[in-house]
């Protein structure tokens, strides 16, 4: 293309390398803390229950109350969503390496500060538990856009969906490793404190020692995080930022030259000159933005909306689905540390069977398959599979192991579908100048969707038999009408794809029109919009 800088094309035209998979995984290990961080509340809930909410006079051990339980949940989400909206706004002023390394060390200092929470009641406990998980959230929220944004601008147009891919498939070793930690930490204070079942002895089912469990396995999520802070901040500044963006045409030579191990010219005149092009100059709330993108930015906010929904209720309260259908023991069978090591292994199992190899199989087939077919399909099997769930769900509660497949089957289907592909078309779709504020606000419409999914599904699939609901719970819809719910999720997800176009095999600048002049761009896109 006539406007490309030599800079763009060289970064395109690069065959993989070192420093690619150097990227993927400074990139990648955020991701991963930002998943364990994200996803370990769920393995601690029910112990906080019982160490916080214990009732000698109870029958079943103690639970946290429906509004604890929701803040502990859905709090680290808000936090998220905020996150995302502020860090993605400042990635696109201040640059995306100047912020990077502080979401990192926001998200380690907080991890650590989760497991310290501290108080004399459990309500002071409860409180700085919220506090400090809020901004892990903010932390966590920055480093959506941020990775994203970084990983786009680095990679090469044949392998870019793979490497992006790869750095959000991280996340999948992140959910893994905090069933492991769990397991082996519960495991070890089993071995160690003996105790007895809580319908056997309440008062001791719970050991006092079993307090220092869920703070070991929260702050374990601030290692990952330490060991990567050095890397992020030896990372250049992406070109496409400091050209396209800064305007410092000399300095993204100079950045790239070294990374890439070859000569590149500074063409200050040529970034001159694409700066004041009209395509370079609208901003977001224009109307020329709604015209190219808007679209565009319905359709990524929207399927990942739908998509976390679905996603996050299911990932979050796996043990609340699995206890319904029998697959864990009741919890007056256990003790507390047993119950912990219970759920830990039903997780660990799940993200073994379904949801790592989900991740790396859109690593593997993107570049041939497309984005706009593996999100379509993604949605279209978790739908069958959540209705395959619930319509025959009294079956399921009598055929563990088959329920167990086709509930790993619809984490497969999200991991190679829509949570992987969502993530990765906001990073591709938008011109620089605003890639990573739309990524963020993209985001922050999926983290608003977890929130809904987390929250009405602790509400939602309580039993509708009022002797079976929770103790201080209203009876909800069941598991059964909380599964088809989402599956008609799914649906609607399916609906919305439609509006998202195909990426694969292009520039970054081809696909925004950032080097081309006004009617070029809309005559291209009308036509590739949607593929064949």
């Amino acid at each position: 293309m006539a406007n490309q800088l030599g800079v763009l094309n060289a970064l395109d035209a690069a065959k993989t390398q070192w420093y690619h998979f150097t990227a993927i995984v400074i990139a990648g290990m955020g991701f991963f803390t930002d998943a364990y961080d994200l996803f370990s509340i769920s393995l601690i809930t029910k112990l906080l229950g019982r160490i916080y909410y214990f009732d000698a006079l109870s029958e079943k051990p103690g639970t946290l109350p429906l509004r604890i339980a929701a803040a502990v949940n859905g709090v680290a989400f808000c936090g998220t969503l905020a996150g995302q909206l502020f860090f993605g706004w400042l990635g696109d002023k201040l640059g995306r390496k100047r912020v990077y390394g502080l979401t990192l060390m926001l998200m380690l200092i907080c991890s650590i500060a989760s497991g310290l929470s501290f108080g004399k009641s459990r309500d002071g406990v409860m409180a700085t538990l919220c506090f400090f998980r809020f901004w892990l959230g903010f932390g966590i929220g920055g480093d959506y856009p941020l990775s994203a944004t970084i990983m786009s601008e680095y990679a090469n147009k044949k392998t870019r969906g793979a490497f992006i891919a790869a750095v959000f498939a991280m996340q999948g070793f992140g959910i893994l490793t905090g069933g492991i930690v769990a397991l082996i930490v519960s495991a070890a204070f089993d071995h160690a404190y003996k105790a007895l079942p809580y319908n056997v002895d309440r008062e001791h089912s719970t050991a006092p020692q079993a307090d220092y469990i869920w703070r070991i396995i929260l702050m374990f999520g601030a290692i990952p995080a330490l060991l990567t802070y050095y890397w992020r901040m030896k990372m250049p500044e992406t070109a496409r930022y400091t050209a396209l963006v800064a305007r410092n045409a000399k300095q993204a030579a100079a950045d790239m030259s070294k990374v890439l191990q070859v000569e590149l010219n500074a063409e200050q005149e040529k970034v001159d000159k694409i700066g004041i092009e009209p395509s370079n100059s609208f901003g977001l709330f224009s109307k020329e933005f709604a015209k190219r993108h808007g679209l565009h930015l319905l359709g990524t906010t929207s399927t990942w909306f739908l998509l976390d929904i679905a996603f996050y209720s299911s990932n979050l309260f796996q043990k609340d689905i699995f206890s319904a259908i029998g697959w864990l023991p009741k919890a007056e069978t256990m003790s507390a540390t047993k119950e912990v090591y219970q759920i830990a292994k039903a997780q660990t199992l799940i993200a073994l069977c379904g949801t790592v190899p989900g991740y790396w199989f859109t690593v593997a087939f993107i570049e041939h398959l497309g984005r706009f077919a593996i999100q379509l399909m993604g949605f279209f099997f978790m739908s069958v599979f959540m209705f395959a769930l619930a319509i025959p769900y009294p079956y399921w509660k009598t055929h563990n192991t088959g329920f167990l497949i086709m509930y790993s089957l619809t984490f497969f289907f999200a991991n190679f579908g829509p949570n992987a592909t969502t993530f990765i078309v906001p990073a591709e779709i938008f011109p620089a100048r605003l890639r990573s504020t739309c990524h963020g606000i993209s985001a922050a419409a999926g983290k608003a969707g977890a929130i809904v999914g987390s929250l009405g599904f602790l509400y939602a699939a309580q039993s509708t038999n009022h002797d079976k609901v929770d103790k201080g719970y209203h009876t909800g819809i069941g598991v059964k009408n909380a599964l088809i719910v989402l599956g008609a999720v799914n649906c609607l997800g399916m609906l919305f794809t439609l509006l998202v176009p195909e990426t694969m095999g292009r520039s970054l600048e081809d696909i925004t029109g950032e080097n081309e002049e006004d009617n070029g761009y809309e005559q291209r896109f009308s036509v590739e919009k949607v593929p064949v």
